[in-house]
């Protein structure tokens, strides 16, 4: 039996009654409550380099002297959810009689609850996509209500990694290129996830985006400018604004420096200029990562203490190097056992925000709880509709209602037609955790692009052969798409990724790509289709964008869903037959091939096409850019005041007006450039946005109101500033501009203080 806990005092506060308990626990009591313990089983690799670590005894082990964290308890493999709940209630009963403090249980949810039978929403790309942070924030509520039911008290997302270059396997984790656009969405998410009691995680901090070649894992040299106004914005917002609760390092190194070990990011940056004080984790293995693959440690011990030193709070997801290597080291002199103290008492902290220092577990579990209810699902379809990204059409769609006559006979091939995969990310369950478990259902109902179409076109004829594989070169299924389409008044060729781990798939962690193309033989799928004569519709389920500026020359149309999830397959029928208006617009630009990478819409001048060089670097779509099946038009950017303090705030209204035939939502958005600076800056700038939905016919004003430390940045001397001169404004999207203005921000250099609220922009919509 463990030291009894203190009595809850309501005269003391947590603070105090934490230091008590810290002051009791011996050491291996004080590092068991600062690591994880995870039943990984056998073969089911879902992590890095798991297979290269084991940790001797079992559960009953690992809870002698108490435990910090209980890893991914439902999302390991296909369990029972309420099985499950009566077995982890029966083990934190086991704890708080052995040392009077249960365990932490964290789970993976970045596109819902990663579990059997949980519902599993758009990929965080389609998020990007829909620029709806409070639709999204709406979406995290109901995961965090399905993980607090089950009592999971923290999850690990959102990402908030800045998309730095399409060849990353990890950018269908990513919202966006944009860091205002990640961190608005990405702080969305954390408060809805909050709002249910349960604690969100900030992944990866920082840089891992920005990898060297697109490489998972690659060395980051972004310099210190990139960083504080790229790759950090999104980060401060989620903390300064959502008061995240937990923050997870990144496998990162920055100029030869990693993450895991360095206090600039970890304490300077997150606890003293933004004042976090929550805990920070480390990603899976991160710690001993600094002995066995940056080689800044010898041995464990040594990686223990550079972590702590660092701001590492939570060894995950076990204890490899926290427990007896740092034991060791601490009882050798080498490590100060006050960096454990410091540590600890953050989890205990964290333990008494979520009320666990006080719980029994003598409640009774959940007897049901329904993890993919009508409420999920309805949110799931909405989010997966106005994230459909239409971006070309000759006319041909809709298919139904438009201005052609109704298809009779419809082809649907590609590999992506009828794959409920392929509606899923890398994190997803699906492809995630039953990807090893081939003879477990499915466990929620998943749509496929066919079933839906077929369920949409009632009296059209459908045909449909898949061609080929995503990823292979055999080409022996073309014959069977060709004569499927030859006949057809239409041909909806669906292709795309899948998505997986570590190489065995096209796309997610670890499975980067050294060209843009899509996988396999797909193009020639589709020029095999085109080849025929019939109108080709292509439909492309990605996690990330593809340089297919060639079918957007070619095809009738081209429709862009990323991941969209367990209602995606709807979705994007409804879009193809008319049901749906498609409103989603490119959360990041659409490449030419691979060559002109790493690219971003918010490069300087000379980062443009010009004169200076040959190639062009311009997208085949922009940042911004989506279709709609009506047409918009704006009267005048107003400005309210021609000159802004520099510490002041920009005010500039606009009138939106839907002149097509048909109701729909337009993204309004407004980019900033700030013409003469004593640095570079970008062309364009997103400072504000707002979904608009407008009836045919029907105006609305929508005002913006930006501070202007919204264009802030980083001057020679690394401190942010606003800076006075002309500041140029407009709406469209980053590259075009469907009304102007400008205004002249006056006064002193204005240096960024604490005080600051430089990320929020106000938009009311009359």
């Amino acid at each position: 039996m463990g030291t009894p806990l203190p009595a809850a005092d309501a005269r003391a506060s947590d603070a105090e009654r934490v230091a008590q308990i810290v002051e009791r626990l011996t050491l291996e009591e004080k590092t068991a409550q600062i690591v994880g313990f995870w039943e990984k089983g056998d073969g089911e690799v879902v992590a890095p380099l798991q297979g290269e670590f084991t940790r001797d005894g079992g559960l009953d082990d690992a809870m002698r002297h108490g435990l910090g964290h209980l890893t991914r308890v439902y999302g390991t493999r296909p369990v029972d959810p309420v099985e499950r709940a009566r077995w982890l209630w029966r083990r934190q009963r086991e704890l708080v009689e052995r040392v009077g403090i249960p365990a932490l249980v964290h789970e993976e949810c970045l596109t819902g609850l990663s579990a059997w039978q949980a519902a599993t929403f758009p990929t965080p790309l389609a998020w990007g996509a829909a620029f709806d942070p409070e639709l999204v924030g709406r979406m995290a509520e109901l995961i965090g209500g399905s993980m607090h039911a089950l009592g999971v008290h923290q999850g690990l997302a959102p990402v908030l990694d800045v998309i730095r270059d399409p060849r990353w396997g990890r950018v269908e984790e990513c919202i966006s290129e944009d860091p205002y656009l990640v961190g608005a969405t990405g702080t969305a998410y954390v408060r809805g996830l909050q709002s249910a009691g349960v604690h969100a995680t900030l992944k990866h901090f920082v840089g891992y985006s920005a990898s060297q070649s697109g490489r998972n894992f690659g060395p980051v040299h972004a310099g210190p400018r990139e960083i504080a106004d790229v790759l950090l914005v999104p980060f401060e917002m989620a903390v300064r604004d959502g008061g995240v609760r937990s923050v997870m390092h990144a496998y990162t190194e920055i100029d030869g420096v990693p993450t895991a070990a360095d206090p600039t990011y970890l304490t300077h940056v997150l606890r003293g200029a933004w004042g976090f004080d929550g805990v920070v984790v480390a990603d899976y293995f991160g710690v001993a990562f600094l002995d066995i693959l940056h080689h800044v440690a010898e041995g464990l011990g040594e990686a223990a203490g550079l972590a702590l030193a660092a701001g590492v709070d939570i060894e995950l997801p076990t204890g490899d190097a926290f427990l007896e290597p740092l034991i060791t080291a601490i009882r050798e002199g080498k490590v100060d056992e006050k960096l454990v103290d410091r540590a600890v008492t953050r989890a205990l902290l964290q333990k008494a925000e979520l009320g666990l220092l006080d719980a029994t577990f003598d409640d009774e579990p959940p007897t049901h709880v329904d993890l993919d209810s009508p409420e999920h699902r309805a949110v799931a379809a909405q989010l997966a509709e106005r994230s459909v990204v239409l971006l070309a059409n000759d006319g041909v769609l809709p298919l139904l209602g438009g201005s052609k006559p109704a298809p009779r006979r419809v082809a649907v091939v590609g590999p992506n037609a009828d794959k409920h995969e392929a509606m899923f990310g890398c994190y997803s369950f699906v492809n995630h955790v039953l990807e090893h478990h081939p003879e477990v259902p499915v466990g929620i109902e998943v749509p496929t692009v066919l079933a839906a179409l077929r369920s949409e076109l009632d009296g059209v004829e459908i045909t449909t052969a898949p061609g080929c594989e995503v990823d292979t070169d055999d080409r022996s299924g073309f014959a069977a798409a060709v004569d499927a389409a030859s006949g057809a008044d239409v041909a909806v060729v669906v292709v795309g990724d899948r998505a997986g781990l570590f190489g065995r798939a096209t796309v997610g962690e670890g499975c980067d790509r050294d060209d843009l193309e899509l996988p396999g033989v797909q193009r020639e799928l589709v020029e095999a289709v085109l080849a025929t004569g019939t109108p080709v519709v292509l439909v492309l389920l990605t996690g990330r964008p593809y340089a297919v500026g060639w079918a957007l020359e070619q095809c009738a149309a081209v429709v862009q869903a990323f991941f969209p999830g367990e209602e995606g397959g709807a979705a994007v029928a409804g879009v193809l037959t008319g049901r749906v208006n498609p409103s989603g617009r490119l959360p990041v630009s659409l490449p030419r091939p691979a060559g002109s990478q790493p690219f971003s819409y918010l490069h300087p001048a000379l980062g443009g096409d010009g004169d200076v060089t040959n190639l062009p670097s311009t997208p085949a779509r922009p940042f911004g850019f989506g279709l709609s099946y009506t047409t918009f038009a704006y009267d005048e950017l107003v400005a309210e005041q021609a000159q802004v303090p520099t510490d002041g705030r920009v005010r500039v209204a606009v009138r939106v007006t839907n002149t097509g035939q048909r109701d729909g939502d337009e993204v309004v958005q407004l980019y900033a450039h700030d013409t003469v600076a004593t640095v570079t800056r970008p062309v364009a700038q997103l400072v504000g946005f707002r979904r608009l939905s407008l009836a045919a016919g029907a105006s609305a004003v929508v005002h913006f109101d930006v501070p202007t430390t919204r264009v802030a940045f980083s001057g020679r001397d690394l401190t942010r500033i606003v800076e006075p001169g002309e500041l140029q404004l407009w709406v469209g999207t980053c590259a075009e501009r469907a009304a102007a203005t400008s205004v002249r921000l006056v006064g002193p250099v204005h240096a960024i203080g604490d005080d600051d609220r430089w990320t929020e922009t106000e938009v009311t919509a009359s």
